[in-house]
């Protein structure tokens, strides 16, 4: 039962005090925003109004296993009633339990984990123990590392810059740019940046695009790889499958490690465990986050090989590095929890299947909006690339992408249109009725755009 809210007062307040994640408060208390969301269940959230929204993109493509599932309510109770935090030097039962449960999920000899507080603290720790890694076996002047452009890891001092110039994610307050930071092509076979006619062709010269800047700048400078299985942004980009194991074998032929973001990808959004399991590629580090508790409570983990963590035993070897909530005990039991939901529902599978049902359906879409030009994606984590003319592939103007989620709001959908791109990541445990409730709302929005645009 939704609690009653005064709901002018509480967003006064919230634009008054509260400093939100992109947004303006200014514009956004001319559009009445924000909504005030106060309770959930599966896909959907309530306002403060009784409002009942669908939340098609799943909090960050988050939330997994969907809003209320009161078992990782309980997860958490039952923690705190035993220990709430750990002191310094010690670790708790959960903490143990959930990096052998990571040793387990996660391929290959990765086996080691080093929790966090969020995606952006996993890649952050990543590049640091890279760095730390060749250190220890005497190649100092290992600091470079290689993204892909148009790629998004975080938002701390360094991660930030892995992907993007300076004109995006507003990063021109934040200059300099962190040294060393290089951006390699990304496998985008809609809007290839290298040659190539086919997704097999742009993956391979996508691939050799790495290599060549690692020769141009030197092998021994170059620290580590690191990108995400499927790109999120620009909205689902998978690339052909030649291509990640041609980069594990670049990573391998120069000494270079190879770092897969997974905070995204993990936990069965690409309907695999990971999603670089698509291409039973190992990586030598792994990030997860996001799916690993759903979003319930804040957890990352970055988890290494044993080739990397055994650098960092003996005297001397200590890597210094500590956050105060990196492994709280109740974050870590209630991630136990959310895994075993997970594994218990064969959820990963249902991504699996349900995204193939999901993709379909938006096939369909596009086949009756012209505006559509590209649909792509693998399991739970899809994308619609919207063009002014399909044959040229010209972009909308950036506020067609907000009319289209002004356009997404009206209809009841959290659902945000980025410089012509949606990407839509709902919960993997929604059924075919929500993905057919979806696609009905995106079809109406869709033709409500077009018909503005007279198309």
């Amino acid at each position: 039962m939704v609690d009653v809210y005064d709901t002018n007062t509480i967003k006064s307040s919230a634009l008054r005090y509260q400093w939100m994640h992109n947004k303006d408060w200014t514009q956004m208390g001319e559009e009445g925003d924000p909504p005030v969301i106060i309770e959930g269940n599966g896909m959907k959230v309530t306002d403060s109004d009784g409002k009942e929204w669908l939340d098609v993109s799943g909090g960050y493509y988050s939330i997994h296993i969907g809003y209320g599932r009161k078992e990782l309510a309980y997860a958490a109770y039952e923690q705190l009633k035993q220990i709430t935090f750990f002191p310094s030097g010690t670790t708790t039962p959960p903490v143990i339990e959930l990096c052998e449960k990571l040793a387990e999920l996660t391929p290959g000899d990765l086996s080691r984990s080093y929790l966090n507080s969020g995606g952006s603290e996993a890649n952050e720790i990543a590049l640091k123990i890279t760095k730390a890694y060749h250190k220890r076996r005497g190649e100092n002047g290992r600091y470079k590392f290689i993204s892909r452009r148009g790629s998004y890891h975080g938002t701390t001092s360094s991660v930030m810059w892995l992907g993007e110039s300076s004109s995006n994610y507003g990063l021109t307050d934040f200059e300099p740019a962190y040294p060393g930071m290089l951006h390699a092509p990304s496998p985008n076979s809609y809007r290839p940046e290298v040659r190539g006619e086919t997704p097999s062709e742009i993956a391979v010269n996508s691939a050799k695009a790495i290599e060549d800047l690692i020769l141009m700048h030197g092998p021994n400078t170059i620290a580590g790889v690191i990108g995400e299985a499927v790109a999120q942004p620009p909205g689902a980009v998978v690339p052909g499958d030649e291509y990640w194991p041609m980069v594990r074998e670049i990573c391998d032929r120069y000494g270079i490690l190879l770092i897969a973001d997974e905070i995204i990808c993990g936990f069965g959004r690409t309907g695999t465990m990971f999603g670089m399991d698509n291409w039973n590629v190992v990586p030598d580090i792994m990030c997860v986050g996001k799916g690993i508790t759903s979003s319930y409570l804040p957890l990352s983990a970055t988890v290494v090989s044993d080739k990397i963590a055994e650098h960092f035993g003996g005297e001397g070897n200590t890597f210094n590095m500590a956050v105060t909530a990196s492994g709280h005990p109740v974050s870590a039991a209630v991630a136990l929890k959310n895994i075993e939901i997970i594994e218990t529902e064969k959820l990963v599978q249902r991504s699996a299947e349900n995204g193939t049902y999901f993709k379909n359906k938006l096939n369909e879409l596009q086949q009756d909006h012209i505006s559509i030009g590209d649909v792509r994606g693998i399991g739970m984590l899809l994308g619609i690339e919207f063009v002014k003319d399909r044959d040229t592939k010209e972009e909308f103007p950036l506020a067609v992408s907000d009319r289209l989620t002004q356009i997404f709001k009206e209809n009841g959908m959290i659902l945000v249109a980025s410089k012509g791109i949606v990407t839509i990541a709902p919960p993997i445990s929604i059924t075919r009725d929500d993905i057919d409730e979806i696609v009905t709302k995106l079809d109406i929005s869709i033709g409500s755009l077009e018909r503005e645009l007279g198309l």
